[in-house]
């Protein structure tokens, strides 16, 4: 791999792990430890590593399609759905609305499944890259309105 292969890698490894920077300032905190959660919620500590694994296959997957064909409308849908997976971080621990991000999250698996699509097409393995990704916030999903239907009022 060149330099300018390598820098492009790092990119795009760089703008995945972007979306999680939301995290840092509306972390779960007291509202968050409050809330009556499912007994098949992981404990807390698994969702971090579980993060870090998924922005550095989407960043790898981004810069597969990159390498490939540049800029095209597939990175476009590629940001689209990072802008909503760093939204949901906001709107779920920042305005503490489960409601509201389970909506929110309802977009984001779409987006990914279109992204998905987009990226298997130009190359199978960034596709499939993303398919940890779509099963991980699949699960998210069904947790976000488990804890919805739990506590309803907040």
């Amino acid at each position: 791999m060149g330099a300018r292969a390598a820098l492009w890698l790092l990119i795009w490894v760089a703008l995945s792990y972007a979306a999680a920077l939301p995290g840092a300032f509306f972390a779960p905190g007291e509202w968050y430890q409050g809330l009556a959660k499912p007994p098949w919620q992981p404990p807390d500590w698994v969702f971090a590593p579980v993060w870090t694994g998924l922005y550095l296959l989407m960043g790898i997957a981004a810069w597969l399609v990159w390498s490939d064909k540049g800029w095209t409308w597939a990175l476009m849908l590629f940001l689209i759905q990072l802008a909503l997976n760093a939204a949901w971080t906001w709107l779920f621990f920042g305005l503490q609305r489960p409601g509201l991000a389970l909506f929110e999250i309802c977009l984001l698996w779409l987006a990914i499944l279109a992204t998905l699509i987009a990226f298997w097409r130009i190359r199978p393995l960034a596709g499939g890259l993303l398919v940890p990704y779509l099963v991980w916030v699949t699960f998210a999903l069904l947790l976000n309105a488990e804890l919805w239907r739990r506590n309803p009022f907040s």
